[in-house]
């Protein structure tokens, strides 16, 4: 607006020089009529349609009062490029027109007896390119800022996307910890209540059973602990860099150890495996390994004081079979689906997530004639 209004006083004060010699027309008409374009200009921002229709009717005064061309209308060129570059659609359209017309109509209202036919349409012409490239100027500018504006929102659109989709990541990051918490709470708590039972029930009878069970409990809590320390640190900002708190997920070679710890919490686990071990990605170890300790904890919970459980793993060319098996009482089908007794869709159900997302396929049931039998075949992918 200052900027606007200083080239305004500028354009006034040329014009009221030139008006108040004659040279344009009669002062007290020429004067009022430079002072309405110079309004033009300073107000060309804020009321840009407004000030285009006040310069054309300015125009028209020009034309029925006989005042001649002068500085003043400069400011029809400065509107023109204004409309164009800001205006609505209608008034740059009708700004073209209008600036296109006017040398013209100007030629046709003050001819020059000095000039041939051919001189005055070379001049007409002349004047006329000033409103065509200021218009042209003004729409390019509208077109460029257009775009700019179209890259603005296309930016701001993809850093919404990009906030959505960590979001998402965090979720799923989230709900993964939740299946692991779940994994390790449930085997290694189960075997601590295992054992205190037992120990509780050998106190008098057999001291030296109840120590051991006693030893067994502080073992297994302490790996549990290491574990849980493991997991909630990757929800702790800044616990990435100590690496050196945190363990190797586990993998197959690690359910050996789970069988041998299993054993000799009182499960006896028959373990096998058949084909030719090799290079696994990550997440089908850990898939494998969640999956039987998942299963012979639920054996554990639900097959009864005598049972007993097998485990196969099965390298075939393009995949890892797995078999988990028990002969316990068990428990009913739904109680697995929802994920134990608890009740909290980690069971089963947070099996088939796991196998789900590795791409393979999980088949889990009543055994015929008692027991409960888990089988999955995971897809090998080839190591990098």
């Amino acid at each position: 607006m200052w900027v606007d209004g200083s080239w305004a006083v500028v354009l006034l004060g040329i014009s009221v020089v030139g008006g108040a010699s004659g040279g344009f027309g009669p002062p007290a008409v020429a004067v009022p009529l430079a002072l309405l374009l110079c309004l033009v200009v300073a107000l060309r921002r804020r009321m840009p349609e407004k000030m285009l229709l006040l310069a054309t009717a300015v125009g028209v005064a020009q034309l029925i009062t006989d005042v001649e061309m002068g500085p003043h209308d400069f400011a029809m060129l400065v509107i023109v490029y204004t409309v164009a570059a800001e205006g609505a659609r209608w008034a740059s359209r009708f700004a073209l027109a209008a600036g296109l017309c006017a040398a013209p109509v100007a030629h046709l209202r003050w001819p020059s007896d000095q000039m041939s036919v051919v001189a005055g349409i070379a001049a007409t012409v002349f004047m006329t390119v000033p409103f065509a490239l200021a218009w042209v100027l003004g729409d390019s500018i509208r077109t460029r800022r257009a775009y700019f504006a179209q890259l603005e929102e296309r930016a701001a659109r993809l850093e919404r996307e990009r906030e959505a989709q960590s979001k998402v990541a965090v979720a799923a990051e989230r709900a993964r910890i939740a299946r692991e918490l779940h994994d390790v709470v449930a085997h290694n708590v189960s075997v601590m209540v295992v054992q205190a039972d037992g120990a509780a029930y050998v106190l008098d009878a057999a001291p030296d059973q109840a120590k051991k069970a006693l030893e067994t409990i502080s073992s297994t809590g302490r790996q549990a602990l290491a574990e849980m320390r493991r997991l909630l640190g990757v929800l702790r900002t800044g616990e990435h860099e100590e690496a050196g708190e945190y363990v190797p997920q586990p993998d197959v070679e690690q359910i050996e150890d789970l069988v041998e710890q299993c054993r000799g919490h009182g499960l006896p686990v028959d373990f096998k495996v058949e084909g030719t071990p090799r290079p696994l990605p990550s997440g089908v170890e850990l898939t494998a390994y969640r999956i039987v300790q998942e299963a012979l904890t639920n054996t554990r919970k639900h097959g009864g004081p005598n049972a007993g459980a097998s485990v196969r793993l099965v390298y075939f060319d393009d995949g890892l079979g797995l078999l988990v098996e028990d002969d316990g009482k068990g428990a009913p089908h739904e109680l697995y689906e929802e994920g134990g007794f608890d009740g909290q869709g980690h069971g089963l159900i947070g099996m088939r997530e796991r196998v789900g997302m590795v791409g393979g396929t999980l088949d889990a049931g009543p055994r015929p004639g008692g027991g409960f039998r888990i089988s999955a075949l995971l897809p090998l992918k080839p190591a990098n």
